[in-house]
């Protein structure tokens, strides 16, 4: 179960005028489930995003990038889960472009008008014929409500939908923001998240829009990790439909820092829903890193305490063996790092204890109080460096028998 979260109601989650959803059963990879999720746009919506940076890209990533880069307007995300439809090589490709095509053609727009999205199992081919046999389904379905049942349609090992909506006001205008994400292991993202789609009836010009998702990206789902692994399929994608009539053509506007801080925050919502439901997780944690000289070097500290597994372990065994931080600190090539300056701390629920400082152990900690704040659900590591004024945040969860359960029978 997730560590404090549950998916909101379908009536939490706010339309946004300009988009439409609809789901599908294409047996894609199981019979009896919904595995395929629609996007339609209206015309005049703006589309940016952002991509894995892995190497083996899956297909609907490089076809994704591509039909960005014409300039063209975007009319339809189209998702399916089951099959990543990655590790495809040329046949993938095609396989991705035939989507494309197929439901460019029923909602009569050209084929480069479609992003592709796809989700599940790398090395296996995706089952076209049973994709695009799915796709009227998807489109009889469409309803500026099927918010809800699209976070459900883009799961896989998820064990809840992930999904967020906020309004705001800016010049006197309502503006609204609902996203949905997916995700739960294979998580490390490296620009984006595994599945991510955010959309607001706010207008903005496409440079400040590709500006504002990489920022939203930097500021949520770049922080997350379940277990290190960059995933073929990563993907976060903002919508921008203009329907709310406010419009802000540059970040210099007044108004512009209110409509960022709601995007990042929703975003931050829904990558931190992706980590309380990492595979296996029962515990959501939390590492603050302060004191670098700069953000990336604190991040870089964050990242290797949250990949270690034998903090993270420890964390699953309510163990204080918390000299493994220390040496997770100690290698994540800090450059000429003054361990003597170093301080480790650790909370939960408003109550936090100092474990290190002076390059040791701090002479007021004690273990059983380090083992009573490791049996809370939700656990902060605070680091600070004294190096700097740089700081960064990584949030992570712990690793249970059931992570290595739940990978061993993925495709059983």
């Amino acid at each position: 179960m997730p560590v404090n979260y549950q998916t909101p109601r379908a009536e939490d989650l706010l339309p946004v005028v300009g988009v439409r959803l609809g789901v599908a059963e294409a047996g894609i990879r199981r019979v009896g489930r919904k595995d395929l999720a629609l996007l339609a746009l209206d015309e005049g919506c703006r589309v940016a995003a952002v991509f894995t940076r892995n190497r083996f890209c899956a297909a609907p990533v490089e076809v994704c990038r591509r039909n960005l880069a014409r300039g063209g307007e975007i009319r339809a995300l189209l998702i399916n889960t089951g099959v990543a439809n990655a590790g495809t090589g040329e046949a993938g490709r095609q396989a991705a472009e035939e989507t494309c095509a197929a439901l460019g053609q029923l909602l009569a727009v050209d084929a480069s008008q479609v992003l592709p999205f796809s989700t599940g199992v790398i090395l296996e081919p995706l089952p076209v014929d049973r994709l695009i046999g799915g796709l009227p389904r998807c489109i009889a379905d469409l309803a500026p409500d099927g918010w809800h049942a699209a976070a459900h349609a883009i799961m896989t090992t998820d064990t809840v939908a992930k999904a967020a909506s906020r309004r705001i006001e800016i010049a006197g205008r309502s503006v609204t923001l609902t996203g949905i994400s997916k995700g739960a292991g294979m998580i490390r993202p490296r620009m984006a998240t595994m599945l991510g789609f955010l959309a607001t009836d706010a207008g903005l010009p496409a440079h400040l829009l590709q500006q504002l998702v990489q920022e939203a990206a930097d500021e949520s789902f770049n922080c997350i990790t379940v277990d290190g692994d960059t995933s073929t399929n990563d993907s976060f994608v903002l919508v921008a439909t203009g329907q709310s009539g406010v419009y802000i053509p540059t970040p210099r506007e007044e108004d512009y820092p209110k409509l960022r801080d709601a995007v990042i925050g929703l975003a931050g919502e829904l990558a931190q829903a992706i980590v309380r439901d990492g595979e296996g997780a029962t515990k959501f944690i939390t590492i603050r890193v302060e004191g670098g000289r700069d953000r990336e070097e604190c991040r870089r500290v964050g990242y290797a305490i949250a990949h270690s597994p034998l903090v993270k372990t420890a964390f699953f065994a309510s163990d204080p063996n918390l000299g493994r931080i220390l040496a997770a600190i100690g290698y994540a090539e800090v450059k000429a790092l003054d361990v003597d300056r170093v301080c480790v701390w650790l909370g939960a629920a408003g109550d936090e204890v100092l474990v290190a400082e002076h390059g040791g152990r701090a002479k007021s900690y004690s273990e059983e109080a380090g083992a009573r704040l490791m049996r809370a659900a939700e656990i902060v590591i605070r680091v600070k460096l004294g190096r700097g004024t740089a700081h960064s945040t990584v949030y992570t969860c712990d690793l249970s028998y059931d992570y290595v359960r739940i990978n061993a029978d993925y495709r059983s």
